[in-house]
């Protein structure tokens, strides 16, 4: 509670020059994610070295063999720590089990590895710099404390946004001045998303727990409604998290790209990917996709690569099948919608006119539907599980009385109204001060109303936020 108040009073206050600033940061940073677990801070402080020393030896480094040769290095390095500490279990095990098929039988020792937070996003954020550095998209920094802000800032360390070092760190190198109508907005935002998360998710997660816990004596109706409300659940859960993030690093004068646009407002499967945790989808578009070829090698090549990227994306979430199948299904997706010429189709805000073409409605329709369904396998712990969930719902399919879900249900529908009115905001309470919201009475009204509402639903369920296990 008293972290951030703490840190941007000691930021602003006290250390006043940028140098100092950014080692506050840093230090401030660490800290933060020493409170989870304090070995882990040293992983953390071991990669973002890494990838500061990879950028100053690629800065010397004369002939391209002997750069690629080092930015392999610290690639490999990196991502052998991640693939160690998220998928030997899941590898030792899924080898095992193929070696049984075959009539060995294996005896690979399974460790009990504690999954640092927010690994699978530092690591991919240290990463884009060395590579940038690499093409020469970027220059090497020799100031290592911008660079220790740069991967280490804590509003966004361990659930993102995933920023680039060609954004970020230029921001961590130019001096820094508090802006009053900036931070406002911010602490609005962080507003938002206390709400989204408190209010909306963590009410959709007591009813998804529940009806997952006990998919097999449920009818098909209440499965079903399981299945949306895991798709509100996490849209609001990590939205959240995203628009916490955003505003907080407002209030330090830093500003971070954003991570959602409205997804579930989309027409077809490539303008929700387009809006859905957007800062990982560029990153493998410039870091796999594009280096794999992108679209410039013909048809096959290039849906060879979209199916590369999603499956890698789904591997990304977690060391689990039902991940993969995810990724495999929205590859598969998303190479229909290339071949039926829909992957680029809608650019422009939905009903962009002030009226919703049925086409768009349809559209919207069939994307979600086609979503949710992908959702079921990604909340799913296995593929049984997710077989098991999929099969019943279907045979049951019966008008039944659904017992769990009615409050969750009610704020999530809620939150679909909210957006889609606030659809062409950066986010919702980045208010027009129109109507009422032009006296200021009338925006207190708002956020203490809002606060209270949170501090109604604090009281009935507190849940971490899903992205934490990535």
């Amino acid at each position: 509670m008293l972290f951030l108040p703490v840190v941007f009073g000691l930021y602003w206050y006290v250390f006043k020059k940028l140098r100092d600033q950014n080692w506050f940061l840093a230090a401030a940073s660490v800290l933060f994610y020493a409170c989870w677990d304090w070995r882990f801070s040293l992983l953390l402080v071991f990669t973002t070295l890494c990838s500061y020393g990879t950028g100053l030896a690629l800065e010397r480094l004369v002939t391209r063999r002997k750069r690629m040769w080092m930015s392999a290095a610290n690639i490999v390095v990196n991502l052998l720590i991640l693939a160690f500490f998220k998928y030997y279990n899941f590898f030792a095990d899924s080898f095992a089990d193929l070696l049984r098929l075959m009539g060995f039988l294996p005896d690979f020792p399974t460790l009990q590895i504690v999954l640092p937070v927010g690994i699978s996003f530092y690591t991919f954020q240290a990463l884009s710099y060395s590579i940038d550095v690499y093409r020469r998209k970027v220059k090497a920094t020799h100031d290592l404390a911008s660079f220790m802000a740069y991967v280490t800032f804590f509003p966004q360390l361990v659930a993102g946004p995933i920023e680039r070092a060609t954004t970020l760190l230029p921001q961590m190198q130019k001096a820094r001045s508090f802006d009053y109508e900036n931070a406002a907005d911010g602490c609005r935002q962080m507003l938002w998303g206390f709400v989204k998360k408190i209010v909306v998710a963590d009410n959709c997660a007591v009813a998804v727990d529940m009806i997952w816990g006990n998919y097999a004596s449920m009818g098909g109706v209440q499965l079903l409604l399981g299945a949306f409300l895991f798709s509100f659940q996490i849209y609001a859960d990590f939205s959240a998290y995203s628009d916490i993030a955003q505003g907080c690093a407002r209030l330090f004068g830093i500003n971070l790209k954003a991570n959602f646009a409205y997804p579930y407002f989309s027409r077809n499967i490539g303008e929700f990917w387009r809006r859905w945790h957007m800062s990982l989808m560029r990153w493998f578009r410039s870091y796999v996709y594009i280096p794999l070829g992108g679209n410039r090698d013909g048809l096959n090549k290039t849906l060879r690569n979209i199916m590369i990227v999603f499956l890698l994306s789904g591997l990304w979430h977690g060391a689990n099948w039902t991940f993969l199948v995810w990724g495999a299904y929205h590859g598969l997706l998303m190479c229909i919608a290339l071949l039926a010429g829909w992957d680029r189709r809608y650019n422009s805000v939905v009903g962009a006119g002030g009226w919703l073409k049925t086409s768009e409605l349809y559209g919207m329709f069939l994307t979600f539907i086609l979503v949710v369904f992908g959702w079921i396998f990604f909340r799913s712990s296995s593929l049984a599980e997710a077989e098991g969930f999929l099969s019943h719902m279907i045979s049951h399919i019966n008008i039944t009385t659904i017992t769990v879900g009615h409050r969750a249900a009610m704020y999530s529908f809620l939150l679909v109204v909210i957006d889609w009115t606030c659809r062409r905001r950066e986010h919702v309470l980045q208010l027009n001060f129109g109507g009422l919201f032009q006296y200021r009475w009338g925006r207190w009204v708002l956020y203490y109303g809002l606060v209270f509402l949170i501090i109604y639903e604090l009281h009935q369920s507190q849940q971490a936020f899903i992205y934490f296990q990535f």
